[in-house]
């Protein structure tokens, strides 16, 4: 219980770092958009955390970018831009537009999460 807490409140923080940076950056500048893909990925992994709690970090970290990657890629498909425009719940899950660079950034967002995750995990010495 206490991990899935945990998980709640670092994806709350990603969420309000994206925000924040929205908030003072340029939109549509290269930082606003590649930090808020990295901040994506971040709270994807805060949210498998969340559902699986006790997925070893590597897992966790792998099922976070397939989520994000998979998500990228069905973009090609229009699905997503058009659900988009419906919805600003479909945007922020799904995106509306594919751009390659997004698939750089997810990792970016995630790995340092996994390295502290399995850090966190090794018995202390």
């Amino acid at each position: 219980m206490r991990i899935r807490l945990i998980m709640i409140i670092a994806a709350a923080g990603f969420l309000a770092a994206a925000l924040a940076i929205r908030a003072v950056v340029p939109l549509g500048s290269w930082w606003e958009q590649s930090s808020g893909t990295a901040l994506y990925a971040s709270t994807t992994w805060a949210g498998v955390r969340f559902l699986a709690p006790r997925l070893a970090p590597l897992a966790a970290g792998g099922i976070a970018l397939a989520w994000c990657w998979g998500a990228e890629l069905f973009q090609l498909t229009g699905v997503p831009a058009r659900l988009s425009a419906e919805s600003l719940a479909a945007r922020l899950v799904l995106g509306a537009a594919f751009d390659p660079i997004d698939l750089i950034w997810y990792p970016i967002g995630i790995v340092p999460l996994v390295v502290l995750h399995h850090l966190r995990r090794r018995p202390a010495t």
